[in-house]
Order: C-alpha cells, then structure tokens, then sequence
C-alpha cells in the first residue's frame, strides 16, 4: 500500500479553545464516510476508502477519531511494523484546526502504544507547521524520500521519535 504521509496540518493552539466535550476514541467503519469528507479537504491526494478499510482491518494497528458530540472532528491512523509504529495519516476538518486536535490525537497515540514504543512518519517538506507540531513531541528529522509525494513531486521529511514528550510544555 502506498503511504501518502501525515496530513497539512498545523495544529499549534490558538486562541479558540479545544471543546471540552471532545473525546478520543478508535475509529470505527461507521466512521469512514466522516474521514473520507475530511481526507479529502485536507489532501491533494487523499487516501481511499479500500485504504482506510485496509488499516483498520489489521489487529495491530492503532486508528482513532477525534469526536465532539456526534461529529467526527479528525483521526489518525498508525500501524505496527515489527517494533516500530508508523503514523500514516493524520487529519483534522479545516475549520476546526488550530484548537489543539491532532495534538490529543498523538497524546492519545502515545498513550495507547505504551511508554517504549517507537515511531515514524514521512511529511511534507513543505509543510513547516507539522513538522513544528511533531517536533515540539520529540520526533526528529532522519533523512528525506525524494519526490514521496505523486502530485507534485515534492520530497517527504522522514522523521523518528525514541521517547515522546508532552507537546503542551
């Protein structure tokens, strides 16, 4: 399967304010129509139905949504690959960014996969607020896959966490 790498955002805490009736749950099949509307606002090449179908197939693999009320607000996918996790896809609807989502949904993450577990990702080389996002957890830039990305071309910062850190500090 190809991996598009993790979403645009940009996901630092602004003024508004994350709802308290958010809630962090895995994300289910019911959930799909939701992340396929939000995947395709917030990718050039969005990921397909078969695709999200595929990762929340696999046992291992850890999916969450982002949930306010009844409304899917964003999700992330990672799966398992021997002893390292990879975050695949990571989205937050457009209007509702900047309130600290993605940030609870990696929170989340890390909280699921255990206190020694490692990851990886692959991001935009242009996208400079995710990668501020993910390093302010500790991920650490580790090398780039040339031109990654099918619609334009552009290169992919890969990028490794040994240890994650509170992003809130």
């Amino acid at each position: 399967m190809q991996s598009f790498g993790v979403s645009e955002i940009a996901d630092r805490p602004s003024s508004r304010r994350t709802d308290s009736s958010l809630n962090m749950r895995r994300l289910s099949y019911s959930d799909l129509p939701a992340v396929l509307a939000i995947e395709r606002r917030s990718f050039p090449t969005p990921w397909s139905l078969a695709m999200f179908v595929l990762e929340l197939s696999k046992p291992s693999g850890i999916c969450l949504a982002a949930v306010d009320g009844s409304e899917l607000r964003g999700y992330l996918v990672c799966s398992r690959y021997a002893d390292v996790w990879h975050l695949m896809n990571v989205a937050v609807a457009p209007e509702r960014r900047r309130e600290g989502i993605a940030t609870r949904l990696l929170e989340h993450l890390f909280q699921e996969a255990g206190p020694d577990a490692r990851y990886t990702l692959e991001v935009r080389t242009s996208n400079r607020p995710a990668i501020a996002m993910y390093e302010r957890f500790g991920f650490r830039p580790a090398g780039h896959r040339p031109r990654y990305y099918h619609d334009n071309g552009e290169d992919a910062l890969i990028m490794w966490l040994e240890a994650p850190v509170s992003a809130r500090a």
